[in-house]
Order: structure tokens, then C-alpha cells, then sequence
């Protein structure tokens, strides 16, 4: 139908487009992530978020309330992930030792591939945790993992092939220590032992290790 204005007649407006808050909400935290794990909270900068997401400034604040509060709310997204990503694995369908060896190198190659993670955590640790303080939501994302280690663990002790002399919250700790100190710290070591110790052959040696050393740990 031909749409061409009539003379004297005003022109149709075209219909604003509605905008979906799901998909905004979405877009704002997505760019949260990418802004404060590149600048920190400190250096994070809520108009770089906005224009990162295509979004208004003030839709941030009617989104979220406040920097500290979409600061929070990123260091709960990058959580949240990891916890799916663990739950994702089915433990439960495999070996006791293989199991274990799959949860040790899931929890190496995710920092691998999400250095946002590290980034973020280490900031709310240089904080204090005071962003996670306030969060009602992280403490019931990590009963999960916790969950998935006793049960992994326990179903090793039964076949006889961990000893019994860790917690699960213990074990859960180291698995997340050794890769996270290595990620966290790869280029003050590389300049420390001369090495580059962000190569794939470097990375590689240090999963196989992590993994390694967590079984022999357990073995009886």
C-alpha cells in the first residue's frame, strides 16, 4: 500500500521501538563484567557501560540503583556461571578418580578461558569483600560445589580409592587455590623464573600437575 504522504495530511509517525528490559538487563551486566574486570571498581566507569551496552546512562541506575550495587551484581553473574558450568559436569555418572580429575581440570581451564573471573574476584578481595558482604545470593550459589565435592569425595572413600582425611570445603579450597594463584600471578612468575609462564606448554604442565597432585592427594 502505498504509504507516500498526501499534501496537507501530517506524515504517520513511526511507532518508538519497545525496548525489551530483559535484554537491556542483559546488555548492562554483560558490559559491567567487561568494564570493571578491565579498570576494577575503582576505574570502572558507568557512562563506558551504558555506551558499551547501547543504553542511556540513567537506564543503568533504573536498572541496577547504584554502581556499587551493578559492581555487585557483576561479581554474582561471573559466580553464577561457574556454578552452572560445575553442575553441567555429572560427576555423579562417573568414577570416583575420574570424576575428580574432571572437576580439578574443568576448575583449571575455566579460569583459563574466563580471566574476567579472576580479574573480578581479585578486586573484591583488594575490597574486602565489601560488594559480596551485601550479596544474599553468592553464599547459596557455593552450597552446590560444596555439595559436589563431599559427594564425589564420599563415593571415593566408599570404593576405597580416597582416604578420608580431608573435609569437603578443604578440598574444594585447594582445588580452586592452585589454579587460581597461577592465573592470578602468571606475569609476576614469568618474570620471576624467567619463563613465560602464560604459553600453552607452560599452562598445560601446571594442569597436568593440579590434577596430579589433587588425586595422589586423595589416594589412600
Amino acid at each position: 500500500m502505498d504509504e507516500t504522504p498526501v499534501a496537507g495530511r501530517p506524515a504517520k509517525k513511526a511507532k518508538p521501538q519497545r525496548r525489551d528490559p530483559a535484554a537491556t538487563w542483559k546488555a548492562l551486566l554483560d558490559a559491567a563484567v567487561i568494564e570493571f574486570s578491565s579498570h576494577g571498581f575503582e576505574g570502572g566507569r558507568v557512562d563506558r557501560i551504558a555506551q558499551q551496552a547501547g543504553v542511556n546512562k540513567q537506564l543503568v541506575y533504573h536498572y541496577f540503583g547504584s554502581k556499587d550495587d551493578l559492581y555487585r551484581a557483576a561479581l554474582e553473574e561471573v559466580y553464577r556461571q561457574i556454578r552452572e558450568r560445575e553442575q553441567e559436569l555429572h560427576l555423579s555418572d562417573l568414577p570416583p578418580e575420574d570424576a575428580m580429575r574432571l572437576l580439578v581440570g574443568f576448575s583449571f581451564d575455566y579460569l583459563a578461558d574466563h580471566p574476567e573471573f579472576v580479574a573480578l574476584v581479585n578486586d573484591e578481595n583488594r575490597m574486602e569483600a565489601r560488594h559480596l558482604k551485601a550479596s544474599d545470593k553468592v553464599a547459596e550459589m557455593h552450597s552446590p560445589i560444596v555439595e559436589l565435592v563431599e559427594e564425589t569425595l564420599e563415593r571415593g572413600i566408599a570404593a576405597g580409592v580416597f582416604n578420608d582425611r580431608f573435609g569437603p570445603v578443604n578440598l574444594y579450597l585447594s582445588i580452586a587455590a592452585l589454579s587460581f594463584f597461577y592465573f592470578a600471578n602468571r606475569n609476576t612468575l614469568s618474570v620471576i623464573f624467567d619463563r613465560d609462564m602464560a604459553s600453552p606448554a607452560q599452562a598445560a604442565r601446571r594442569r597436568e600437575h593440579v590434577v596430579s597432585l589433587i588425586v595422589s592427594a586423595l589416594r589412600p
